[in-house]
């Protein structure tokens, strides 16, 4: 029997609307603390003793690293007479930023963020040039945080301006076209708003170049609404600085405006906090926008902003049979992407509405980027698939041709993959979707490694992606699925809506339905069968370990939302209310997460091996969530388990992960599984 660090339980008790709840862990919130800090290491003590013993660990890692070892870019954006792109060779800490004249030439460095560190956690976030290319507004991000730091950089001679901007998140920076200032959004520094919750009072400000960031012209802010956000863009034709206002991760928003030049009020154009709008474009006094009022699957409308009135809105593209996910206008015409079956399809419009042609995008996959701006004539697309490696396509609107671009030269062939779609049949009767993967010659036999992934939330859809662990694991044997529960936004706004708030019992009958499928389909046994889950799906696979621990061989939960009850009052967790609820706030809240709340529905029981992992620099969904839940799980696994955390240093959330942090978390997750689901012979 495992022998696990001592977690000592505290008589700390909450009162929800009357009832007691017990937090005997309280103590792990401070993380910063030498108690939780030694307490930490002693669980990756215990952890890299248990995986450092599979004999399997340092083969899946080689292989790893040589799956990892591929060239790969993004979809270039063009400004002026440059091509903007990132590019890994392969093993790189971080990708770097090139630039290639339009009419040909070789490349050239722009931005290199591995010289910026020695660990390579410094990653390059946000990127926005000037319309001729001129200049590059940038942030960084250090060790995963979600904190970044602003730069502008000249991109002819390489030198950085001593501009320097703080305290900010997800900004987008949208340059004024006279090319010496920007547009951005900012929380307040420390000490402004002493009283305030973390996050709010965010506002809009106006940087001049040359100057220090005290000097910035305040823009736009609402102090009357301190939980509102606000991403500025100012329109291709530089009429317009428009406003898309969110608050938290609620899908629904509002979109203000007011015309370059004029430092009046803005326009609250849509401010009834009753859809969502996502704005495609500007064109000939009209506002190009995308929307699920009244069409849950998403329509394309046109807004005259001289007669704003909702009676007098163009409908463009009406609601069709799939979600209407993203739009842009290129060459004059428009571009759009919807969902069909949690996979891209991809048309193009006139500005009326007229269909001129589809796509055809190489197999079923996802657009991952789409660049192009409507004085362009050409588009180019990001797309991949869960055998195809990142690829970049071009369409040239002159000829009418989708061709390759740059192709990732993996050492894989995607030939020797299969992928199918299968539905399950959720407790309530509801089809659900999900894709399985494996390789092309497997028989499966009803006893082969099987991993379902699921994420279920927050309006986001699970389409295919490239992983090079995941084919790792699947050419050793493996099976792959990935289910597209409610909660996402693979079939439009009501399918979101019957996963959230107090439906997200739906999001785990639906898991629980698909793992039961790949039992009785033949795929695999509840031995055989592994579940995995990131955030939100974190939540997922914790939430469905204690409801049926039966069901499955072992559990891997990555930056888990565990405890239901306290999120909101840390980090970003009050973004989420919209999702979840706020168990302090409302009873009939408190009810539903109390009932499912992984921290607090922990019993003594028969649980499968179970690894949770985090970071420690995850401001995002902090960790603690991770280590009371384990501290809780280590207490009532018995002789079953085990239950182990992993605790990465200098690590987020995942987004700008170094290459090698990544190599050593797949190596560590699939060797544990691996080692728990059965021993298929590994490559090495």
């Amino acid at each position: 029997m495992i022998e696990y660090p001592i977690s000592r339980r505290d008589d700390d008790v909450d009162s929800y609307h009357g009832t007691l709840v017990s937090d005997p862990f309280r103590w792990l919130e401070e993380t910063d603390s030498a108690e939780t800090r030694a307490w930490v290491d002693e669980q990756n003590k215990l952890t890299l003793s248990v995986l450092g013993a599979i004999p399997q660990r340092d083969r899946i890692r080689q292989r790893f690293e040589q799956l990892w070892d591929f060239p790969r870019q993004s979809a270039p954006v063009r400004r002026g007479d440059w091509y903007f792109y990132s590019h890994n060779n392969g093993l790189q800490a971080q990708p770097v930023l090139y630039k290639r004249k339009v009419d040909g030439g070789g490349d050239s460095v722009v931005l290199d963020p591995n010289a910026m560190s020695e660990d390579g956690t410094v990653a390059l976030m946000t990127q926005s040039f000037t319309k001729d290319g001129r200049l590059l507004a940038y942030t960084v991000a250090e060790a995963g945080s979600d904190w970044r730091v602003g730069r502008v950089l000249d991109v002819a001679s390489g030198e950085h301006l001593d501009d320097e901007l703080n305290w900010i998140k997800f900004t987008p920076f949208a340059w004024h076209p006279d090319g010496d200032s920007f547009f951005y959004s900012r929380y307040p520094a420390p000490g402004e708003f002493p009283d305030a919750p973390p996050s709010t009072h965010h506002r809009v400000y106006l940087h001049q170049l040359g100057t220090d960031q005290e000097s910035d012209k305040l823009v736009y802010e609402r102090p009357d609404a301190p939980d509102l956000g606000f991403n500025p863009m100012v329109s291709d034709d530089g009429e317009l600085l428009t406003l898309h206002v969110w608050q938290g991760t609620d899908t629904r928003n509002r979109v203000y405006y007011r015309r370059l030049g004029n430092d009046g009020d803005f326009v609250r154009l849509l401010d009834g906090f009753d859809a969502k709008y996502h704005l495609v474009g500007h064109h000939a006094g009209w506002l190009y926008l995308i929307t699920d009022l009244d069409t849950p699957l998403g329509r394309l409308i046109a807004i005259d902003l001289d007669h704003p009135e909702p009676t007098a809105w163009r409908e463009i593209i009406p609601e069709g049979g799939d979600p209407l996910e993203f739009a842009t206008i290129v060459a004059g015409s428009l571009v759009t992407g919807s969902l069909h079956n949690a996979h891209h399809v991809v048309a193009i419009y006139d500005l009326d509405g007229l269909h001129l042609k589809d796509l055809e995008l190489p197999t079923m996959g996802t657009i991952t980027q789409i660049s192009g701006k409507p004085n362009h004539r050409e588009l180019f697309v990001g797309f991949q698939s869960f055998v195809q490696p990142p690829t970049v396509l071009r369409y040239d609107f002159d000829q009418e041709t989708l061709e390759l671009f740059s192709g990732s030269e993996s050492s894989l062939d995607p030939d020797a993959f299969t992928t199918i779609q299968t539905w399950a049949e959720s407790l309530d009767g509801t089809p659900i979707p999900m894709f399985v993967t494996h390789r092309s010659d497997l028989i499966p036999d009803g006893a082969t490694p099987t991993i379902l992934y699921g994420y279920g939330g927050f309006d986001i859809s699970m389409t295919p992606l490239y992983a090079p662990d995941r084919l790792g694991f699947i050419e050793a044997g493996g099976v792959f699925a990935v289910a597209n529960l409610r909660g996402g936004g693979e079939f439009g706004k009501d399918w979101h809506r019957a996963g959230m708030l107090g439906k997200k019992q739906n999001v785990f009958d639906d898991f629980i339905a698909a793992a039961e499928h790949l039992i009785t389909a033949g795929y695999t046994s509840s031995r055989n069968l592994g579940i995995y889950g990131r955030s939100n799906g974190g939540l997922l696979v914790t939430a469905c370990l204690l409801q049926r621990p039966d069901l499955f061989g072992a559990v891997v939960g990555m930056v888990p939302v565990t405890d239901m009850l306290r999120y909101q009052l840390f980090s970003a967790g009050r973004y989420w209310k919209p999702e979840y609820g706020d168990a302090e706030e409302s009873y009939e809240d408190f009810d539903f997460l109390f009932e499912y709340s992984p921290l607090h529905n922990v019993e003594p029981a028969t649980y499968p091996p179970t690894l949770i992992a985090t970071g420690d620099s995850d401001d995002r969904v902090v960790p603690l969530h991770s280590y009371k839940f384990i501290a809780e799980l280590q207490d009532a696994v018995g002789e079953s388990g085990p239950a182990l955390l992993r605790v990465d240093k200098r690590a987020g959330h995942g987004l700008g992960k170094p290459t090698a942090k990544l190599i050593d978390e797949a190596a560590d997750i699939y060797a544990f599984f691996l080692h728990n689901l059965g021993h298929p012979d590994f490559p090495g």
